[in-house]
């Protein structure tokens, strides 16, 4: 698996919403989808209770599964951007990978 491109690595041992350690990692784009994160690095550090077993865990509330979505394309774009594309090549670029635009 790839090192996230959301976050940066020194932090990748606590939880991107307290910063508590004891993480697993959360694939941002799930179901079929998942293996093309992993190579994106579009993944980040959740403890148990932000990833699956809490009320707000981005399994079992949209608001969060959406807002993680949301920040795996903006990571995506920035870090095509960074390589030389232009904006909009970016955003087309996302859309050609996932099918669709979380933005």
């Amino acid at each position: 698996m790839k090192d996230s491109i959301i976050i940066n690595m020194r932090y990748s041992g606590y939880d991107l919403i307290d910063g508590k350690p004891n993480v697993e990692r959360h694939h941002c784009l799930m179901g079929p989808d998942r293996a093309k994160a992993d190579e994106d690095g579009l993944w980040v550090p959740l403890t148990k209770e932000h990833h699956t077993a809490g009320k707000i865990s981005a399994h079992q509330c949209k608001e969060m599964r959406v807002l993680l979505e949301m920040l795996a394309q903006v990571s995506y774009e920035r870090d095509r951007c960074a390589e030389g594309m232009d904006k909009d090549a970016a955003r087309e670029a996302f859309r050609k990978r996932y099918g669709r635009s979380f933005l």
